[in-house]
Order: structure tokens, then C-alpha cells, then sequence
């Protein structure tokens, strides 16, 4: 018989402190990319959308949206680190851009578990503190944000998801 394995990301309880986890492929922000969320998120700023006027700039083109950067470096670690494990977003203490992204530019990143503990409040999760670095294609850094999330423990997300198909008729407390 054929067992089936969903892709998900790491538990609370399977996530260590002295572990970079590189997250792969990378991302190559396009001027499509960049011109579709400046517009969507309703940012009217000439250096993502004027290309001409972006050359008269200290950078000499289109710098891409920083917050398409950051959005990309958390998106990056989510099949890794948080798909169907994560609670909540509980928000980011730090967000920097050492270097801008340019369109054509390739964003790849890497996380690191700053801190973790277990919730006093929501029993069966942990509040995890995470570091996201993003990197271009030169390695150079490009962003880095500190973020804490509400992770998911195996066991208590396993207590949830039985609590959940009882409600629904499909099993008993």
C-alpha cells in the first residue's frame, strides 16, 4: 500500500536554533513583478513605475518595490519552514534593506530560528522568532526582517484537526 507524504513546513517541535535553512529556487523579481504589486498595493512611486525618471536617480534605474522584496523573502521560507504548521503572524520587530533589488535581480533566502518557546497562552503552539536574510544573485544581502510567528506543536495541531473532523461528524472526541 502507498503512503502518502504532504509537503508541509517544520512543527514547532521540529525546528532547531543552530540551523540556517536555505530555501531554494531563489525568485527573479521581473519588471512585470515589480509593476504588478506597486500597482496593486497602490504606490504611486516613480522609481518602481518611471523607468526615465528612475535613471535621473542615485541608482540610474528601477529599484524593485521593497515591500515585493520582503514579501518574496517571506514567501521563500513558507513550503520550508511554515505551510499548514503556522497559527499566526505575530509581526516583525526589524526590517532593513542594505542594497536594492533590481528587475532581473534573483532573491534567494535563508532563515534562522532566533528563539522559540512554547506559548503560555494557546496551548499545543510555540511563538517562534525567526531571521530572514535575502540575497541576490552576487550574494549580496539585500533585505533582512525579524519576524515572530505562532507555530503549530505536532501534537497539538494533531488535537486540532481531531477536534475539527469530530465537529464536522467525521469522528469522536
Amino acid at each position: 500500500m502507498t503512503r502518502d507524504e504532504v509537503q508541509r513546513g517544520l512543527y514547532y517541535d521540529e525546528l532547531e536554533e543552530d540551523v540556517r535553512y536555505v530555501h531554494r529556487p531563489g525568485r527573479t523579481m521581473t519588471e512585470a513583478d515589480d509593476v504588478l504589486f506597486t500597482s496593486v498595493t497602490m504606490n504611486p512611486q516613480a522609481l518602481h513605475l518611471d523607468a526615465a525618471w528612475a535613471a535621473t536617480q542615485p541608482f540610474g534605474r528601477p529599484l524593485v518595490n521593497s515591500m515585493l522584496t520582503l514579501a518574496t523573502l517571506v514567501g521563500l521560507s513558507v513550503a520550508h519552514l511554515t505551510r499548514n504548521t503556522i497559527v499566526a503572524n505575530l509581526g516583525f520587530t526589524e526590517v532593513s534593506f542594505p542594497l536594492p533589488m533590481f528587475h532581473g535581480d534573483t532573491l534567494y533566502g535563508s532563515t534562522t530560528v532566533q528563539d522559540r518557546r512554547l506559548s503560555r497562552s494557546r496551548p499545543g503552539t510555540g511563538v517562534v522568532t525567526f531571521e530572514h536574510v535575502g540575497r541576490n544573485q552576487d550574494d549580496d544581502v539585500v533585505a533582512r526582517a525579524v519576524r515572530t510567528t505562532l507555530l503549530w506543536t505536532r501534537e497539538g495541531h494533531d488535537q486540532h484537526e481531531h477536534r475539527r473532523d469530530a465537529e464536522r461528524g467525521g469522528g469522536v472526541l
